[in-house]
């Protein structure tokens, strides 16, 4: 009789956010995003350093792997080749329909070498491609805990599909029904990507940027053409090829169009100053976004019954569209995992092949789990490569300690405990500064992240005093999610509060990280706030700080006034 497979090794890899995650017996050992250790953004290399992490913490080798799950079928993108090449009787889609054809085809033949190449890592492994979107529906569901919820998964494209609603049951072994998809090229994700791109930023990089420049814009300027250009419908939506040409997956074929160009402006280099025609496209875009974003949970309440709702995939980073959500009184509840995006499809893809294994043991360390990478807590401290830091050894009232220096106006670093997984500098990676500091706004963008001027920076404050200051009216333990503020807040901490009105907001329980709470209410007795400014432990351009190494890196190149270290107070 064949032995059910214990070890699931979950695998993002080879195009971008390279992550690891492994499951042993259905209990998560961890979770982590190569970046976070090799210090490459958005690195698409085989996670190396993630695999020999996760395999060290379970004392494995790669020879007690027994399955090796991917977050990509390559059988479904040779599957969009035909539907691509009918695209050549509309005279809109005509001129790609062919490069489209050919796109699919050759990512289908490449993802099935990459499949070969991780089988021949792990010699005792079977290789189990899992269809995209069922792993970002998985992990979404199953780091909710809850017994049942709709699921919503909006991205820009995992294989054909970019948007998907499943109807989530279960917490010991998570189970979706899927209910409804819109594929490619109907993506909100490309239409986000694009325009990011037009406007001079990164794609796949800084959609923050443009969501966050949205809000210094007018959208009545350019609404009536993203009404056009991305039309809502029942079931969904759909892309006008007029103004985003069908994709390609192809290099060398522009994501806008002559007429996109025509109705707006020419595309921005990144070194060419802000004007408000800019301003105005994003804030075009980001109204749209969020409408539309609206539109798909309506969708899933419908389908679904539900009165929760969790959000996966790229554009789940969104926090305003996730705050609009919330606002519409849709659902009870709103929940974004901590790794929305196509990282955290890792987690996704092993839970899979475990559920699919029916295995009989349940899934365990996934639910309201956000620290699941390495921490370095024994580890000797050596300063020699950075001979202008100078270390102390704190005493036990550290939080205390923290919280005076944050109110005397220090930006620190804090490095502690397990690297968090996703975007977001949850308490473990960040950087803490006084939003009651004058000018600590334009300090933090122009001498410690060295980003643009209008960036805003998100609050984070106890759970149980989050009403005094924010009107969200339920937990958001991730900073996922955009929220209204109070005139307490206004009056009290408006560096903390967008253009927009918004603020990107974390809640902080006692059980869910007891020393960034005990310093939250430290500094709200010493201030009378219990608010702290919270950002990812990192410049622009760099991942988050995973390592020692990398953290000292910041403090020494950056604007930071100090570092805590694992118990180390480091100082320039």
């Amino acid at each position: 009789m064949k032995r059910t497979p214990s070890v699931v090794l979950g695998l993002c890899s080879y195009t971008h956010d390279s992550s690891a995650a492994l499951l042993v017996d259905g209990e998560l050992v961890g979770f982590v995003e190569e970046e976070r250790l090799s210090a490459q953004k958005h690195t698409k290399l085989y996670p190396a350093r993630a695999v020999g992490w996760l395999l060290d913490q379970a004392k494995l080798s790669a020879s007690d792997v027994d399955i090796v799950a991917y977050n990509f079928q390559p059988v479904r993108y040779l599957a969009e080749s035909p539907a691509a090449l009918r695209m050549a009787l509309s005279p809109m889609t005509r001129d790609r329909s062919l490069a489209r054809a050919i796109g699919f085809a050759k990512v289908a033949l490449r993802t099935r070498r990459r499949l070969r190449d991780l089988g021949s890592q792990f010699p005792s492994a079977r290789v189990t491609p899992v269809l995209h979107h069922r792993a970002h529906q998985l992990t979404a569901f199953a780091a909710s805990g809850w017994e049942e919820a709709a699921v919503l998964v909006v991205d820009s494209l995992g294989e054909r599909q970019t948007t998907t609603i499943a109807h989530g049951h279960g917490i010991q072994r998570p189970r979706l029904q899927p209910l409804e998809a819109i594929n490619d090229p109907a993506s909100l994700g490309y239409v986000y990507g694009a325009v990011t791109e037009h406007l001079g930023w990164r794609r796949g990089d800084e959609e923050g940027t443009v969501m966050a420049l949205a809000a210094l814009g007018d959208p009545a300027r350019f609404r009536h053409l993203f009404t056009t250009a991305v039309r809502t419908r029942a079931t969904g939506f759909r892309i006008h090829p007029g103004y985003f040409p069908t994709r390609t997956l192809t290099s060398g074929y522009p994501r806008t169009s002559r007429r996109f160009v025509a109705e707006t402006c020419l595309e921005r280099h990144p070194s060419e100053p802000l004007t408000d025609v800019h301003r105005d496209l994003a804030a075009a875009l980001q109204e749209r976004t969020e409408q539309v974003m609206v539109h798909l949970a309506r969708r899933a309440r419908v389908l679904t019954g539900s009165r929760r709702l969790c959000v996966g995939g790229g554009v789940a980073t969104n926090c305003v569209s996730i705050g609009k959500i919330i606002e519409a009184d849709i659902f009870d509840e709103v929940f974004v995992p901590p790794a929305p995006g196509d990282a955290g499809t890792a987690i996704g893809a092993a839970l899979a092949v475990h559920v699919d294994g029916r295995s009989p043991r349940p899934v365990a360390g996934i639910a309201r789990h956000g620290y699941l990478g390495p921490s370095y807590e024994d580890q000797p401290l050596d300063l020699t490569p950075w001979p202008g830091l100078h270390q102390k050894t704190l005493g036990i009232e550290t939080a205390e300690f923290l919280a005076d220096q944050l109110a005397h106006g220090m930006i620190a670093g804090l490095f502690q405990g397990g690297v968090e997984a996703g975007p977001r500098a949850l308490g473990n990676r960040s950087i803490l500064a006084s939003p009651l500091e004058p000018g600590v706004v334009e300090r933090l963008n122009a001498t410690v992240k060295f980003r643009e001027p209008f960036r805003p920076f998100a609050p984070m404050v106890p759970a149980e005093r989050a009403a005094e200051f924010f009107t969200l009216g339920q937990p958001a333990p991730y900073m996922s999610m955009a929220s209204g503020v109070t005139d307490l807040t206004r009056e009290r901490v408006p560096a903390i509060v967008h253009a927009n009105g918004t603020s990107r907001l974390q809640t902080v329980t006692r059980s869910q990280n007891p020393f960034i709470h005990a310093v939250l209410t430290a500094f709200g007795r010493r201030t009378g706030v219990p608010v702290l400014i919270n950002t990812s432990l990192n410049v622009k351009g760099k991942p988050i700080c995973g390592t020692p190494e990398m953290a000292l890196d910041c403090l020494a190149n950056s604007g930071l006034d100090a570092l805590l270290l694992e118990g180390w107070w480091i100082t320039k």
